[in-house]
């Protein structure tokens, strides 16, 4: 506490003051805590009013201190009751911060309005989300686990299965109320929006309409679903739909593409995507169809250099147009080697007949080189050769799933249409020099293809780069949320569990932008299941974890996780503000 002398008029006025470091924009204020009075008056009660309250403020600083001190009473012998589990999380209340930042507390509880539920939907979303990001599992794991956190869910496992069919049904309305409330709170990078689709298996064999067996990421052969997922400049997620397990990637990009045009108020985009979605219907859907001066909307897509055409190719490996990152002639020693040109390319477009029409689009094709690229394609390729060079010799050692990737070098391969095993084709089998020699010749080349005439080479390369972020936030997906396997099996559930773990996602991915992008999801996870605290004594907690990085959280949400000992009212009063 100070006292604080004000002027006023030509006057002076006393006043006793609390300053504070203000969370939000780190500079230090007052609280008034007692208004004094002109000095002009004071002076004729205190002989010396500024020596009399400084002493008073003083006294009163002290007195708070004491306050806080409190006595603990330590008996060594003291044994655990059985079945003790003292320990309580308090990051959590990092993520209800941003829950409550993004109104979803207001989301589900408007959605729920009417339908005269017995239980909370907001309260079991709440507890769904933060268990996805702090101890992931199924639904029946989050609900055993509800006591770790300083929260009160009053409901029931029934109550949380019964939600998910609710919550089905609120997917696409939560997406685009989530895309509001970033763009008001933290805002939105959506000219540029990058594109990719994964898959998430189950622990079943059985297939319906959404769970089908389809080309796993993963290999395995059980039914899956397909996601396509259209994420900002920033990395924070956008947009997500639910596929047949099935459906081929190219085929859901229009769907995804579409909602986020009609519904997200981006104005034009810039779609990045890798050569697994350019076809060309998706890419005259995207600039809007023919004859405009400047593309509806554009697009910065990978173009496969194996699969293009022979000129083409011939365009690739010519040397000449070639030169380095810095503009300057390539040798035998360049590592890295670029070149680009604008062409106007024939694209294979369905019409709403359903005939094939040849259009045009007009394109920037840029096409880099590099010794890195090469010497990594090799490396990959020998493990595939070797492989391949064993079924050739052990053909019964192999099936069509174990050859898979080596079976594309040899020649006269045949599998049994039941077992899947290599058979003995009439021909012997042999392996294919000449496509390996016909592969070599294009590693470590790239190409990428664009829309936007007047980007650099540079741009479109640092541009298409940022794809690595939805392979990250897919990585993220699977591994810190563990979003698969899915242990829901009816198709609305499926849609809930996603759509938990889509929030869980937005909330890290938000977390992480507000610290600065430091620090990896998985680093930021780690560090809020630290901040835990054992019942010591009396209502008082006990923490035993602090960090750069716990330190860095607390600024950027507000939230003092410094003290050692907190009392569980002053936890409770965190948690609190936590939700305003």
């Amino acid at each position: 506490m100070n006292l604080k002398t004000s002027p006023r008029g030509n006057r002076k006025y006393l006043s006793i003051v609390h300053g504070f470091r203000d969370r939000d924009s780190k500079i230090v204020k007052t609280k008034t805590i007692k208004s004094l009075g002109y000095l002009d008056e004071l002076e004729k009660i205190y002989e010396d009013p500024i020596a009399h309250f400084k002493e008073v403020a003083r006294k009163m600083t002290e007195e708070e201190k004491e306050r806080r001190k409190t006595t603990i009473v330590l008996d060594m012998d003291e044994e655990l009751p059985a079945g003790s589990n003292g320990r309580k999380n308090l990051g959590y209340a990092a993520i209800l911060k941003i829950y409550h930042e993004l109104e979803l507390d207001r989301f589900f509880n408007n959605k729920a309005r009417h339908h005269g539920f017995e239980y909370n939907t907001n309260s079991i979303m709440t507890l769904l989300v933060v268990s996805r990001l702090l101890s992931p599992g199924s639904k029946k794991k989050a609900f055993e686990e509800r006591g770790r956190y300083f929260e009160r869910f009053d409901f029931s496992l029934t109550d949380v299965y019964r939600s998910l069919s609710h919550f089905a049904t609120t997917a696409q309305d939560a997406q685009r109320h989530i895309n509001e409330r970033i763009s008001a709170c933290y805002g939105r990078d959506s000219k540029t929006v990058y594109y990719d689709v994964t898959n998430f298996y189950f622990h079943t064999d059985q297939e319906d309409n959404l769970r089908k067996i389809g080309v796993s990421k993963e290999r395995r052969r059980k039914p899956i679903v397909q996601m396509g997922l259209a994420m900002d400049a920033d990395g924070v997620p956008l947009h997500y739909e639910l596929f047949p397990g099935n459906a081929q990637d190219k085929s859901t990009f229009r769907s995804v593409i579409g909602e986020v045009r009609r519904n997200y108020d981006t104005g034009r985009i810039v779609v990045v995507a890798d050569m697994g979605i350019i076809t060309g219907d998706n890419i005259f859907y995207l600039v809007g169809g023919e004859k405009r001066e400047k593309p509806l909307n554009g697009y910065v897509f990978s173009f496969s250099v194996r699969g293009g055409t022979d000129k083409f190719k011939e365009y690739v490996l010519d040397r000449s147009g070639y030169r380095t990152i810095d503009g300057k002639a390539v040798d035998e020693s360049t590592d890295f080697m670029i070149k680009s040109r604008r062409i106007a390319r024939d694209i294979s477009v369905t019409m709403t007949s359903g005939k094939t029409e040849k259009k045009t689009v007009y394109e920037k094709q840029v096409v880099f080189w590099g010794a890195q690229y090469a010497a990594k394609a090799k490396s990959d390729r020998e493990k595939v050769v070797l492989k391949a060079n064993n079924i050739v010799g052990n053909p019964q050692n192999y099936t069509r799933a174990t050859s898979y990737g080596a079976a594309k070098y040899v020649k006269n391969i045949a599998y049994d249409k039941k077992t899947g095993e290599v058979v003995n084709a009439a021909k012997t089998l042999a392996f294919d020099w000449d496509k390996v020699n016909e592969e070599e010749k294009y590693d470590g080349y790239y190409s990428i293809v664009t829309s936007e005439l007047g980007m650099s080479d540079q741009e479109i390369i640092d541009t298409y780069r940022g794809l690595w972020e939805i392979e990250e936030t897919f990585r993220i997906t699977k591994g810190a949320l563990e979003a698969r396997p899915v242990y829901v099996s009816l198709e609305d559930r499926v849609n809930a569990h996603f759509l938990t773990c889509f929030i869980a996602l937005v909330i890290i991915r938000l977390l992480q932008k507000q610290t600065g992008g430091e620090f990896s999801c998985e680093k930021i996870v780690d560090c809020l299941n630290q901040i835990s605290g054992s019942n010591e004594q009396e209502n008082i907690y006990l923490f035993d974890y602090r960090s750069p990085l716990s330190d860095a959280i607390g600024a950027a949400t507000g939230i003092d996780f410094s003290k050692k000992r907190v009392r569980l009212g002053d936890v409770k009063n965190i948690v609190a503000k936590s939700k305003k």
